[in-house]
């Protein structure tokens, strides 16, 4: 049987790491938020979903957490279309859209 300090801390490290990974995800909505309004285009739904998650690292060596983000958005309004954005720690790292229909 584990022992119940362990099982605290277990619990615990799993919360601390699902509100990390939150805050992070709020992040990466606002930014994609601005980034679709600065293009001109409409990001559907209102929403991201998660689609990956690595440990690599940074321009100065450290290791971090990368977490990618798949998007919908729509220029016309008649097709839509896929973006990505990569957050690496708690910054944004590249925002990536299909080519896309201009107006």
């Amino acid at each position: 049987m584990p022992d119940p300090v362990l099982l605290i801390c277990l619990i615990l490290l799993g919360f601390l790491y699902w509100y990390q990974a939150q805050h992070i995800k709020e992040l990466a909505l606002k930014a994609t938020r601005t980034h679709c309004l600065a293009m001109g285009v409409q990001m559907l739904d209102d929403y991201i979903a998660a689609d990956g998650l690595s440990l690599i690292r940074d321009s100065t060596g450290t290791l971090c957490l990368q977490r990618r983000f798949a998007f919908e958005f729509a220029s016309t309004g008649e097709k839509r279309y896929n973006g990505k954005i990569t957050m690496l720690g708690q910054r944004v790292s590249t925002i990536v859209m299909e080519p896309y229909r201009i107006v």
